[in-house]
């Protein structure tokens, strides 16, 4: 009898637990992380030459070049994608879309586009967020995703492009907000 009686406790406590799990007051796991944010593209000596902002529009991911890193004596308010041919072509390259129609499949997101606003060029892209979403590999490549280049990107604090709200980078030119550690991503045409 005491056995049984155990036994009917138990199987409550099982339906106790399932319930609360149905009706979701069980902890949740947590969210895999997405490619939207502020991304960093660093040189061979690990100096900035860009930030991209990456966002989903209407359920696929475009990326801006939101900030340039000009040596001494560039001017990037003078850049224009002059040999693009679409509707980019003589646009402010801060400020243009870069990457176009990315579509997510988990941590993958593939069957989007990369200009090069250096000479106009269009390449079929792949992108892949590490399982961290800490660092995001950006390739463009021409017909299949052998013949290409990848670069890998530093996720940067969602606030990096506001004023003030982040601490310089060491070495970088006067005024330049971004978190002081950043990894190296190699650099170069995609």
């Amino acid at each position: 009898m005491v056995r049984r009686m155990c036994s009917k406790a138990m199987l409550a406590l099982v339906l106790l637990a399932c319930g609360l799990v149905d009706a979701g007051l069980a902890p949740a796991r947590a969210a895999e992380p997405t490619a939207a944010g502020i991304w960093e593209k660093v040189d061979s000596a690990g100096k900035p030459e860009g930030w991209f902002r990456v966002a989903e529009k209407g359920g696929v991911y475009e990326g801006q070049l939101a900030k340039v890193f000009p040596k001494p004596g560039e001017d990037p308010a003078t850049w224009r994608c002059t040999k693009c041919e679409d509707e980019r072509k003589d646009a402010p390259v801060v400020g243009i879309t870069l990457i176009k129609g990315m579509q997510r499949q988990g941590l993958v997101y593939q069957n989007g586009t990369i200009l090069d606003p250096r000479d106009g060029s269009v390449y079929k892209a792949r992108m892949e967020l590490s399982p961290d979403g800490r660092e995001l590999s950006v390739r463009g490549f021409l017909g299949i995703s052998l013949f290409g280049r990848t670069e890998v990107w530093k996720r940067l604090p969602d606030n990096a492009l506001d004023d003030g709200k982040s601490t310089a980078r060491p070495g970088s030119p006067s005024g330049t907000k971004a978190p002081a550690k950043s990894g190296n991503s190699g650099g170069g045409r995609q």
